[in-house]
């Protein structure tokens, strides 16, 4: 077993990192109190290969493997979690399920432009309704002719205002079919019909444009559909598939959280005096400051575990709903610890701690929530499902 990483990936993890200390680091503060990132560092990102990772070169993107893309997803969680979801959603989320389920005119139309970030893409899958029941989603996709019309709701989009398509998840069988009646569609965001209205007020990824959209009878051609004819009724397995990459995203910058929590706790310690010395040499502080650091490699681990696992074709899906679950609860218990080691400094934002723990409680709920990733890997271990 070797847990190395190769020289490649140590460089690439290297670039990622100065980059974004000198693109992203400077900046966070203000795109977190405007509520948008510059979106002039996208096409820079693209450059260093963010959105092409994984991507097959034949489709434009740089290729790549999962350990890597798994090293930007930590450094871009490190510097700024808004970012972060741009890039898994779009590249990740959109990218990824058209890599592996779209016909290869789809493939030729998409992927060179989101892998190079040209267009951005987003992924409406959670509904006003349902959220955890996704195989229950209420959008409508009716055939007319050689078109379909899709009507319906989407809440909580990442790149929703951004996004030039968007893969679009509604049910074309019957009400009552369940998930067996869900198909996913690619959708043109300029399509008459479609509407995006930005989200603002969050507690956390405020930088991020999180939506709502409406579809209001948008017309798309049959050729829309995911995979093509027969990737009708077939939504819900893509979607659930693209998720467990997904997860393996999340809890890869939730790592980058964590290890953000412990560099600036370290730094912090080191730096303030009190009673004549610098915290960092009082026992408490470090009791709260090695428990950051367990939970970073513990967390680290676990997502470098799934990556392998990717990167070898074997069976990966519990082992992403481990890793998203620990990194996730890891990085909300990381900037609660980090706030604390500031004192009154950390629950303003002149210092990231408080901005970590805002981006950090969200990582709980979206891709699954933690409740499910337990039911996940309770069913997994007892071949038993515990959904009713």
């Amino acid at each position: 077993m070797d847990l190395s990483l190769t020289d490649e990936q140590t460089a690439f993890r290297q670039a990622a990192r100065d980059f974004l200390d000198k693109e992203a680091v400077p900046f966070r503060t203000e795109w977190d109190r405007r509520e948008s990132v510059d979106l002039e560092i996208v096409p820079k990102m693209a450059g260093l290969g963010f959105f092409g990772l994984t991507i097959p070169e034949e489709y434009g993107g740089v290729g790549g493997d999962y350990v890597t893309y798994a090293l930007a997803m930590e450094e871009l969680g490190r510097a700024d979690s808004a970012l972060r979801g741009i890039v898994s959603v779009s590249s990740g989320l959109v990218g990824k399920s058209i890599l592996f389920h779209g016909t290869e005119e789809q493939k030729q139309e998409w992927l060179p432009r989101l892998a190079t970030a040209e267009k951005l893409g987003c992924f409406g899958l959670t509904e006003p309704g349902t959220g955890s029941d996704a195989g229950n989603l209420t959008s409508r996709a009716v055939r007319d002719g050689d078109d379909y019309l899709i009507t319906g709701q989407k809440l909580f989009i990442t790149n929703g205002t951004w996004a030039d398509v968007a893969l679009v998840f509604a049910r074309t069988g019957e009400p009552d079919s369940g998930a067996r009646g869900v198909t996913a569609f690619l959708v043109p965001t300029d399509a008459p019909g479609f509407e995006a209205r930005e989200i603002k007020g969050k507690l956390g990824l405020r930088g991020q444009a999180t939506a709502e959209l409406f579809l209001d009878d948008v017309r798309v051609p049959a050729s829309a559909v995911l995979g093509g004819d027969e990737g009708v009724g077939r939504g819900f397995k893509v979607a659930m598939s693209t998720l467990d990459k997904g997860r393996l995203a999340v809890a890869a910058g939730c790592v980058g959280i964590v290890q953000g929590c412990l560099e600036t706790s370290v730094s912090y310690a080191q730096d303030r005096t009190q009673f004549g010395r610098p915290i960092a040499g009082f026992q408490l502080v470090q009791d709260m400051i090695a428990d950051i650091s367990l939970d970073a490699d513990a967390a680290r681990l676990l997502v470098w575990r799934c990556a392998d696992l990717v990167d070898r074709h074997e069976p990966f899906g519990t082992a992403a709903s481990k890793a998203k679950l620990f990194a996730s609860e890891a990085a909300v218990r990381a900037a609660n610890l980090a706030i604390q080691v500031h004192g009154g400094a950390g629950y303003v934002d002149d210092y990231p701690a408080a901005k970590y723990l805002r981006d950090a409680r969200v990582m709980t709920l979206y891709e699954g929530t933690s409740q499910v990733q337990k039911l996940l890997i309770g069913r997994a271990e007892t071949g038993i499902s515990a959904f009713v």
